[in-house]
């Protein structure tokens, strides 16, 4: 089973470049994030001409999330009890299904924006949520991963340049700290192979030309409890898929399992 989680940064915009990709890599389960879209609007009937099942969470020009699965998708379920609101609205940033057996949860953490901003707060308080979400199928015996676009960058490493971002998110002990709780909870991160690049980044801005220089980040993350970790083959980013016009400011993570 091939599992893979992307942020395409609006399905509309990236119609395109999602049929294709799907035609390519096939995927049987692929989370999505950002979609800016709402579920009406979400291309559910073209990716069924593909053979893709959809659930999708999707309130308008913002946020969303979605699932894709080649198999049935089951028992759908948006967010979780105690899940934070901003601002008064619970923001549509978190899906979990069933497909084929394994269970998945695809996140998009909200992003912080900067120290000291009521949106950072809300972050940490998100991100407490998500851990106690994923107590239970953390330990359980059935495959279960939680994967997508976590706006978190796990280690100096992990970031092009880590002198720039000594007074920015992403990078913070406070956020760092959250992913370890998820760690504690059993879940283990999957980590890509590097492939012929040095540092297997997810993310490039596109300003400033980014991608070309290789500037980029690592905050598009899979965890998975043991059941999932252990059917693990091969993992991988993408990096060809944020080439060309059009394409997303993210590329695609890919984890290949043994079931």
């Amino acid at each position: 089973m091939r599992v893979a989680t992307w942020n395409v940064n609006s399905v509309t915009a990236r119609g395109d470049r999602l049929t294709g990709w799907l035609s390519t890599a096939k995927p049987d389960v692929l989370c999505l994030q950002e979609l800016k879209t709402t579920d009406e609007a979400f291309p559910t009937a073209q990716l069924a001409e593909l053979g893709y099942h959809a659930a999708t969470w999707g309130t308008g020009r913002w946020n969303g999330v979605a699932i894709l699965s080649k198999a049935e998708i089951t028992d759908v379920r948006r967010g979780w009890p105690g899940l934070p609101d901003y601002e008064g609205d619970i923001e549509p940033r978190a899906l979990t299904a069933t497909c084929g057996g394994v269970r998945v949860t695809s996140v998009y953490v909200p992003n912080g924006r900067e120290l000291g901003h009521p949106h950072f707060d809300y972050k940490l308080a998100w991100l407490d949520s998500l851990t106690a979400a994923v107590a239970e199928p953390a330990r359980a015996e059935q495959p279960y991963a939680v994967l997508g676009d976590f706006n978190i960058a796990p280690t100096d490493a992990d970031v092009w340049d880590m002198s720039l971002f000594t007074e920015s998110t992403h990078v913070t002990p406070a956020e760092r700290a959250k992913l370890a709780d998820l760690e504690a909870q059993g879940l283990a991160e999957v980590l890509p192979r590097a492939l012929k690049y040095d540092k297997p980044y997810t993310y490039w801005d596109y300003r400033q030309l980014a991608f070309p220089k290789n500037n980029g980040m690592r905050i598009d993350l899979v965890f998975g409890n043991p059941a999932f970790v252990g059917k693990v083959t091969d993992s991988f980013v993408d990096r060809e898929e944020r080439k060309g016009k059009g394409a997303s400011d993210h590329a695609p993570v890919v984890v290949d399992l043994d079931l």
